[in-house]
């Protein structure tokens, strides 16, 4: 195992613009959609996303993490290293404008937070993505717990090896230093890219009316069941290739009872959650989880997630509020907290 022996605080800050930008594309847009089971029309066709204002398909709310993984892979190949495993932990989307079929986004990736708690340090990394009008369309922030030593079992990287699927590199790698890789401070941290406004002043077109709603109303229960063959058609749509969601061996190595659901595959289905009621993919500001556990899906059987949720607060001004969803699965919490900012017609 490689010990991490390096100051991550150390690293705060370090950054880079992505080398290429990321096409959305329509076809993608409906994969995606189909692995978080989200069947809003305006995800699938022209004419119902254009019935609510929009130009083309419109892509799902955690649909962006597909060109986070890939922004991100530089930062994680050389500047965080001397971590043999990363665990999901929260996960912030924020919108300021709709993302659709055919942009063309590049994304900004910065480190921006290290905190040490119980001993593991946990690493924010923020995705900035810049459409080509020069305006920042969302923002991401991913807060992982880097793992070494005695926490993950020593086969778990020959074990990896085996399975991975061609073109992504598991080998262990040392301790890096904060300028590996040409990674460096990022320079447009303060005069960067300005923030679009779309989504906080179009016109939202939602099913549901701000006059029409109350502090704690309840959003209609959804239940989802996840395969073996979801968790590993989620892995290829997204990207994530990791062998804890769908290899029993790896699984069993991590220390998991058995496979588990992705975390950001359980955030999407919690978003289409939203969506559903709200009737319009584009009215979401703000989407934010912290995972506190997992979907455990079984070679034998499938796993279940229960959504719940309702109305937690009103903003009259803005004709907007604030939803509180819960994720359960076999009886446990999945999400430990998670609130979606939603504008209302």
């Amino acid at each position: 195992m490689v010990e991490a022996t390096f100051d991550a605080a150390g690293l705060v800050g370090h950054g880079y613009r992505a080398d290429d930008y990321y096409e959305v594309g329509r076809e993608k847009i409906r994969e995606y959609a189909r692995a978080v089971q989200d069947f809003h029309p305006a995800h699938w066709s022209e004419d119902p996303a254009g019935e609510l204002g929009y130009a083309g398909l419109v892509a799902p709310t955690t649909f962006i993490s597909i060109a986070a993984m890939l922004a991100n892979r530089k930062l994680m190949e050389t500047l965080v290293t001397g971590y043999d495993v990363f665990v999901q932990t929260d996960q912030i989307f924020e919108m300021y404008k709709p993302v659709l079929a055919g942009d063309r986004l590049v994304s900004d990736v910065e480190l921006t937070s290290v905190r040490r708690i119980a001993g593991k340090d946990l690493l924010t990394i923020t995705n900035t993505f810049i459409d080509h009008t020069g305006e920042i369309v969302q923002k991401m922030h991913t807060t992982i717990v880097g793992i070494t030593g005695e926490d993950v079992d020593a086969g778990i990287g020959a074990a990896i090896e085996k399975v991975m699927m061609h073109g992504i590199d598991v080998s262990p790698r040392p301790a890096a230093s904060p300028l590996a890789g040409q990674v460096t401070a990022n320079p447009d941290a303060e005069t960067g890219p300005r923030l679009s406004q779309i989504s906080r002043t179009r016109v939202p077109r939602t099913a549901i009316r701000f006059d029409d709603i109350a502090v704690g109303d309840e959003l209609p229960i959804r239940s989802v069941r996840l395969t073996r063959g979801d968790l590993v058609n989620y892995a290829g749509v997204s990207g994530d290739a990791n062998p804890i969601h769908w290899h029993d061996e790896v699984a069993a190595l991590a220390g998991l009872p058995d496979v588990i659901a992705h975390g950001m595959l359980t955030m999407g289905l919690g978003a289409g959650f939203v969506t559903g009621w709200l009737g319009d993919p584009g009215a979401i500001t703000r989407f934010g989880v912290r995972l506190s556990n997992y979907t455990v899906v079984e070679a034998a059987s499938s796993g279940n997630v229960e959504f719940t949720g309702r109305v937690k607060s009103i903003d009259p001004e803005t004709r907007s509020a604030v939803v509180v969803i819960v994720a359960k699965s076999a009886g446990r919490k999945i999400f430990g907290l998670a609130t979606a900012d939603v504008r209302l017609a």
